[in-house]
């Protein structure tokens, strides 16, 4: 058996499913399903100048102080809407957790506790956790046995659980991108807006501080920049 052969064809599978998605994203909207792209920025640092910059003046150039003073860390995590580009129902913390990335998609299916949702998620552990699968099946209404975790049923191991909450069955279900390929989920090109417009060059005097200006950042966002990314790759190899 060539093993080359059939991870190259898993993998093509895997990544055109995910284009397919964004491709059907606005029709499926239409229908009133939620394609969403989701993931986790963590690390993200509330920093302050040592010192304030000095603004440009004739024949001097801006002067930004190098020196920090470091005040924590706070994680985000976000969703990316794909039909309509506008990030919703965000959650910034202090930790990313298993726990914190359940709540977090209970709280995003509760802003449409009916709808169908489609989550396209990298294949992080938590992505995959016994939590998450206990979580969807009662938010679907799932009646079955689930098993227990490293024994038996669904539970019983990270692909049985991954097979589970792919389940196209479902009201709510993931769509897992290849190992590898964080430039495949679309929210990690919005991370990179909000990294420019706003952590790149800002001043956060404590974590509140940082936390309260990401959370306006994407109340702006939504109101004046969103709009769906232009997504032309249908996951062919590229021809060289």
């Amino acid at each position: 058996m060539n093993h080359e052969v059939d991870d190259e064809a898993t993998f093509r599978a895997e990544v055109g499913a995910v284009c397919q998605l964004y491709h059907q994203a606005e029709e499926l909207h239409q229908a009133g399903v939620h394609v969403i792209s989701i993931d986790e920025k963590t690390g993200i640092q509330a920093l302050e100048r040592l010192h304030p910059t000095r603004p440009m003046a004739p024949g001097h150039p801006e002067a930004v102080e190098f020196e920090y003073i470091r005040h924590g860390t706070q994680a985000l995590i976000a969703n990316f809407d794909v039909a309509t580009g506008q990030v919703i129902a965000p959650t910034v913390g202090d930790t990313r957790t298993e726990e914190d990335f359940v709540a977090h998609l209970c709280q995003t299916v509760a802003t449409d506790p009916q709808g169908e949702w489609i989550f396209i998620a990298d294949q992080l552990n938590t992505h995959k956790s016994a939590g998450l699968v206990q979580a969807v099946a009662e938010l679907c209404g799932i009646p079955e046995d689930l098993g227990k975790k490293g024994q038996s049923g669904v539970l019983h191991s990270m692909a049985t659980r991954a097979t589970f909450l792919q389940d196209s069955a479902h009201r709510i279900r993931l769509i897992y991108t290849p190992k590898h390929c964080s430039w495949l989920n679309q929210v990690e090109m919005w991370f990179g807006i909000l990294t420019r417009r706003l952590l790149k060059r800002g001043q956060f005097a404590s974590t509140e501080e940082l936390k309260r200006r990401i959370l306006a950042f994407i109340a702006f966002f939504n109101q004046t920049l969103a709009k769906p990314f232009r997504w032309t790759y249908i996951g062919k190899p590229l021809l060289v």
